[in-house]
């Protein structure tokens, strides 16, 4: 077979592939990840490159414009690579280069895991635990083995009537022993009604028990080292979820898993987690050998692909998936990197499409044990919702797209350094902008894109049905028959345009997370006012504006002292779990309590969909507040 060379820039990254591989699979085996919400069927448009030099084959799109072809764009899952190519790969489409600010992130989520504190707290009994015991010489009178003298002594320290040891710990055990005199530190992991003992070590070593609390996101993965003893936060970090190069939709990679058998995907975070462990390793003073468990968070698809399961079914009537309490197993059994006898805990999900990353939240912000009816919505991808308090809870799951994480959205762009997370119009209709890092921008995340598109709606640049006005600014414009806002220009003298299907996208998903949230009001015989907490989670949710929220339409018009940002719950429930094997039996209690509703049974769902997906919604009585910017957008623009 012939090899060729294909070269990315600005990376400067090559890779020698097969001829006639598309360049979205050469940029997979460079290592890059490309932006590709359909994984790479030519149906998104969103992994645009542009083909400096070389000899290429591309199949015909319409998702280009005359422009765009004509200054080299291509797609790049339509693309062959004939010979030797050079392609240069616009912002846009670099879909995981940017620095995320873990830093910020890291200080908000122990900031959160304080205020919270207050509200819901657990015995500190981490599910793995080090603990001292001291065996007794052997004698003739006292002969018995080394494992039975270890096993007789534990349980004079802890209640564990089922005790159990893997080979490799059972071969050292006698030498460890003899080494230390009998002073022994022993690592136990709880799994269900048996107690593991992972490893045994001489001496003295408390201190040395770390373990890892990851939330495995549909686009991010953000993991915490945690000190098991003292339940310090001692590091953390994040990345971009590899398996957004097989789909940006949790739809696109089950997709996907179905012709692979899931080993691409669970490669991919397996190999993320590893990534941010081995980061841990570098920058602390702690060995690999110490961090003996790490307890992972996410929807139930992404649990089954960390794990390798079948996740085929979840996308198919009648939507079972595989498990939703998966059992505590060997890290090393998914190819997970940390102590070879640690293990992996997973969050029990409520249903096919809520997740344990929803019971974490249910966990972390004490909506289980709640008086006051609360409401809980998770922002992102898969926009999660869940109401209740402590008699009842019920939750479902929207789809409601990629546009909150910047995809799916021309100018688009993760919420990294460059990203516009801020807008604002002034009077005479010149937009005020706040970039991640204060830099010039660089391209639109997804709280930058709902400021905007609601300063607009309240300038009357964009009317109720979403369609951009052209006679209330200079700034619209039409391209290719698409009119489009122009909002900014970039370092390099590009431009970022908000155009009308980024509108259309961003008012699908926020009719999607509404509509879902007043069905499981009606389905309870509740209506908004009976709504005492509004609870806003997720990674998009620390940085949302909740006055451009409500004016969209994305969530009720409640007054605002109702309403709560409460960051990382996913992260934060994960770790609270982690850390107290009562914690870890409430969120089992949690998943099988709460009621799994399926949208798709609510008759009138479609209905209510349609009717909010105008600004803010067809029924201004619903908002109240919104109502007033609706009026002002009639009356008359810039």
């Amino acid at each position: 077979m012939d090899t060729i060379r294909v070269t990315f820039e600005p990376e400067g990254a090559s890779v020698d592939v097969t001829r006639g591989v598309t360049l979205l699979e050469a940029a997979r085996a460079a290592g890059l990840v490309l932006s590709s919400i359909c994984g790479g069927d030519g149906i998104c448009g969103r992994c645009r490159v542009i083909v400096e030099t070389g000899e290429i084959d591309v199949e015909p799109t319409t998702l280009l414009t005359r422009d765009e072809i004509q200054r080299g764009f291509v797609l790049a899952c339509r693309a062959k690579a004939l010979g030797d190519v050079r392609v240069s790969l616009p912002v846009e489409t670099r879909s995981a280069d940017a620095k995320i600010l873990i830093d910020e992130d890291a200080g908000r989520f122990r900031a959160l895991g304080e205020e919270l504190q207050e509200e819901v707290s657990f015995a500190h009994d981490p599910v793995v635990q080090k603990i001292s015991v001291t065996l007794p010489p052997p004698t003739l009178q006292d002969n018995v083995a080394t494992q039975e003298r270890l096993l007789r002594s534990l349980r004079r320290e802890i209640d564990a009537p089922s005790l159990q040891m893997g080979l490799k710990v059972l071969r050292d055990l006698p030498l460890v022993e003899r080494e230390s005199g009998g002073e022994l530190s022993v690592t136990l992991g709880r799994r269900g009604g048996t107690t593991e003992i992972i490893q045994v070590e001489p001496g003295e070593q408390r201190g040395r028990s770390l373990g890892i609390a990851v939330d495995v996101g549909t686009s991010t993965v953000v993991a915490h080292l945690v000190d098991l003893d003292t339940e310090e936060t001692i590091d953390a970090e994040a990345c971009y979820n590899s398996q957004m190069a097989y789909g940006e939709e949790v739809t696109r990679r089950i997709i996907h898993s179905e012709r692979d058998e899931a080993h691409s995907l669970r490669d991919a975070v397996v190999r993320d987690i590893n990534n941010l462990v081995s980061a841990f390793i570098d920058r602390s003073d702690v060995a690999l050998h110490d961090v003996v468990v790490l307890f992972a968070a996410g929807n139930t698809s992404m649990i089954h692909f960390l794990l390798g399961l079948d996740a085929s079914r979840i996308r198919k009537a009648p939507y079972i998936p595989a498990t939703t309490a998966p059992p505590p197993i060997c890290a090393a059994e998914v190819g997970i990197r940390i102590n070879p006898r640690g293990l992996l805990f997973t969050m029990p999900s409520i249903g096919s499409w809520v997740g344990g990353d929803v019971t974490a939240g249910i966990l972390a912000t004490g909506l289980d044990v709640t008086d006051r009816l609360t409401m809980l919505i998770d922002v992102g991808t898969n926009g999660e919702i869940v109401l209740g308090n402590r008699q009842w809870m019920i939750a479902c799951a929207t789809s409601a797209g990629p546009a909150f994480e910047g995809s799916g959205v021309q100018c688009g762009m993760r919420a990294s350094r460059g990203a516009i997370e801020r807008v604002s119009i002034r009077d005479d209709g010149t937009p005020e902008l706040r970039t991640i890092g204060d830099v010039a921008p660089e391209g639109i995340c997804g709280s930058g894109l709902v400021d905007t598109v609601a300063e607009l709606f309240r300038t009357g640049i964009v009317d109720r049905v979403g369609r951009l006005v052209r006679d209330r600014s200079s700034r619209v414009r039409e391209v290719d028959g698409r009119a489009e806002f122009v909002l900014a220009t970039t370092p390099a003298g590009g431009e970022i345009v908000i155009t009308q299907p980024d509108i259309d996208n961003l008012l699908r998903a926020k009719a999607a997370i509404y509509a879902g949230a007043k069905v499981l009001l009606e389905s309870t015989d509740h209506g908004f006012d009976d709504i005492e907490q509004l609870l806003i989670a997720g990674g998009f949710g620390n940085y949302l504006d909740c006055g451009h929220a409500i004016a969209l339409g994305m969530i009720p018009d409640v007054p605002l002292d109702r309403v709560r940002f409460v960051g990382n719950t996913s992260l934060n429930g994960a770790k609270r779990a982690m850390l107290s094997v009562d914690a870890f039996e409430r969120c089992h209690t949690i998943a099988r309590g709460a009621t799994y509703y399926d949208l798709i049974t609510y008759p009138r769902y479609y209905e209510e969909f349609m009717s909010a997906k105008f600004l803010p919604h067809t029924d201004l009585g619903l908002f109240p507040r919104a109502a007033e910017l609706a009026a002002g957008a009639e009356a008359g623009g810039i």
